[in-house]
């Protein structure tokens, strides 16, 4: 089964986190530019640190970083969500937790560069971030279950199967009637 929730989500977070990181690396106003896509208004007596190569370049390589985790994310689930569904599950997750520590990350830095109304847009993203995740949960479980009810229909019918097979076999013992199938006539 195609997890198509999945490969959607992650194809959306990284191309986010990817133009983020695009417009983080913009030499004028990059770190604001960014921070007012997500939401959070910069006003100018604050863009004194912002700029400086010490806060830019970590800030978009973790952006990047991020980007590319949830790609190899989407990859994964295209790919090998069928042969090997833990590592697709592994890769999720580690994108998911790096989304949010980044995202908590730029709450912390602007909580210390003195940026106003950034708790309320970070919290916005982080609940969507965990909205994501549950999604891809749930729709795991849901084709989880649906194979689990699949391996279970197998199981019963075979169960079921069996019994006949020996109740049949048990009354030609008990009738007297010898099996025809076998060759040596018994």
């Amino acid at each position: 089964m195609r997890h198509v929730l999945t490969s959607f989500l992650a194809l959306h977070w990284a191309l986010v986190f990817a133009l983020l990181a695009f417009i983080c690396i913009d030499g004028n106003r990059g770190v604001a530019s960014a921070l007012g896509v997500l939401g959070v208004a910069v006003e100018s007596t604050h863009l004194a640190g912002l700029n400086d190569a010490v806060v830019v370049a970590p800030l978009a390589i973790a952006l990047l970083v991020v980007a590319v985790l949830f790609c190899w994310a989407f990859v994964e689930t295209l790919l090998n969500i069928a042969a090997n569904p833990d590592a697709t599950d592994i890769v999720v997750r580690i994108a998911f937790i790096s989304a949010s520590g980044v995202l908590s990350l730029i709450l912390v830095g602007g909580a210390a560069q003195g940026i106003d109304g950034q708790f309320m847009v970070i919290a916005v993203q982080l609940t969507a971030l965990l909205a994501s995740y549950v999604a891809v949960l749930a729709e795991r479980r849901s084709a989880s279950a649906t194979t689990v009810v699949a391996e279970s229909e197998i199981r019963a019918r075979a169960n079921v199967m069996a019994r006949g097979a020996a109740h049949s076999s048990l009354l030609n013992r008990i009738s007297g009637r010898s099996d025809t199938k076998h060759g040596d006539g018994r």
